[in-house]
């Protein structure tokens, strides 16, 4: 079968295609390759600014020239490096022939040796691919993000008043305000935002196994330490990992995915809460022309969006739980598990965009039904006790808590009048009785 969106395995390339491809240049076969090129042809530009006697003659004015390979790289030149590592069976390999390809073509062959000089693979892509990940977060994740918590906000402010039936333990319990509930969720996507901003996009550069044996052993006057600090936390905007074996710790790497994936658990608790209120009608959700609920059910309206951003958001904490556990952990100075597990940084990603996606659609389609919630508010005067029995503590009443359970707990039928000649009963001044009587359902709401 010819891969296509409807022949493609996972549904990330197939139906979610259209939610995903912003990824693609970041977590895609060609997407690796094209940044390890941009690796490979920053280092060498770096080399040629060291005092090196046998770069000192590189014509600085080709540097513009050597980028655009990286910045012009396309779909056939990903396809010559792969047919280049038909023979090479080795992918950095191949990047490193190909851009001596390009050397010989821009007349600057008898440079090429300095590419991927004293290099093991793991330098190219230990920086390639947190560089990636970095930039597909900056660029496509974080605005998504943003979008959602923007329409939280504002759906909190707009609803800032609207006041709620409160469940604990789904029962009926104090009042809130729906606005409230929701600022609950964007103030613990900022607290977590701030985590994830704060996780370093961490890189090994360090040959072989970590050591820069070969850079040491070429040029032993070079400080190599800072070059290496410089060129991967300046050239490249990440944070080069000062002690490491051949490969990267990783364990920034899982503090990141950490993050990622209690942002993620925070979405799924907003989806399930979100899908329980539209359960209850407490949300009305609007209906899409065309769109069918049921192929059974003509009336069925169901809540899609939620249950899908929940699915993937599920979906992608496992992966990301994964990737935590398994990448700080290899043997002695490396083995290959980490490489093959790497590839799948994206995937998880790319679910976490679908849930966010769906969240946008959902949260667009839904508004309040304020008579549910003043219906549900009227029939439930006993969540009031709690206000009634505190003024009563305050006035020194005795044992006003049990009074006010023997009152309500367990008890049906309990409405404003009845509670209304309760507090008309009790041996209290007839200020404190006015201030009883001013409590409902509707007012009880705190700050």
């Amino acid at each position: 079968m010819e891969l296509s969106s409807l022949s493609a395995i996972s549904p990330i390339d197939g139906r979610y295609r259209k939610q995903t491809e912003t990824l693609a240049p970041f977590f895609s076969e060609q997407g690796l390759i094209r940044y390890r090129v941009q690796v490979e042809i920053e280092y060498f530009i770096a080399l040629c600014e060291l005092p090196l006697p046998q770069l000192a003659g590189f014509n600085r004015n080709l540097f513009e020239p050597l980028r655009d390979i990286y910045r012009n790289f396309s779909a056939k030149d990903a396809q010559q490096i792969k047919d280049i590592e038909k023979t090479t069976n080795h992918d950095v390999k191949a990047v490193e022939y190909f851009i001596k390809s390009h050397f010989e073509r821009l007349q600057i062959a008898h440079y090429q040796e300095f590419v991927h000089f004293g290099l093991t693979s793991q330098d190219v892509n230990n920086t390639a691919i947190p560089l990636s990940l970095k930039e597909a977060v900056t660029l496509v994740y974080l605005p998504l993000l943003g979008d959602v918590m923007q329409k939280l906000a504002a759906m909190a402010a707009q609803w800032a008043n609207l006041p709620m039936l409160a469940f604990t333990h789904g029962q009926p319990a104090s009042p809130t305000r729906l606005g409230k509930e929701i600022q609950v969720f964007v103030y613990r996507l900022e607290e977590q935002l701030k985590a994830l901003q704060s996780a370093p996009y961490s890189a090994k550069f360090g040959g072989a196994t970590g050591n820069m044996n070969a850079h040491k052993v070429a040029y032993p006057t070079v400080d190599w330490q800072d070059f290496a600090n410089r060129f991967v936390n300046e050239k490249l905007g990440l944070r080069r990992a000062q002690w490491t074996t051949q490969i990267e710790n990783y364990d920034h790497l899982a503090a990141l995915f950490d993050a990622l994936r209690r942002i993620n658990t925070i979405l799924i608790d907003f989806a399930r809460d979100v899908w329980t209120y539209i359960s209850m009608g407490y949300f009305k959700q609007q209906a899409v022309a065309g769109e069918v609920g049921s192929s059974a059910m003509p009336h069925k309206v169901n809540p899609i969006d939620f249950e899908n951003a929940e699915g993937n958001l599920g979906y992608a904490n496992a992966i990301f739980g994964f990737l935590s556990e398994k990448l700080p952990v290899s043997r002695l100075q490396r083995d290959l598990t980490d490489s093959t597990v790497l590839r799948n940084v994206g995937v998880p990603l790319a679910h976490t965009v679908v849930a966010l996606q769906s969240l946008k659609k959902g949260l667009g389609k839904i508004t309040p039904d304020e008579s549910r919630l003043h219906a549900d508010l009227s029939n439930n005067w006993a969540v009031v006790a709690e206000a009634l029995q505190s003024i009563l503590r305050r006035e020194g009443y005795p044992q006003p808590y049990e009074t006010l359970k023997a009152l309500t707990r367990g008890q049906g039928g309990i409405t404003q009048e009845s509670i209304a000649t309760f507090i008309r009963s009790l041996e209290i001044s007839e200020a404190v009785k006015a201030e009883m009587l001013a409590v409902s359902p509707f007012n009880y709401t705190g700050i």
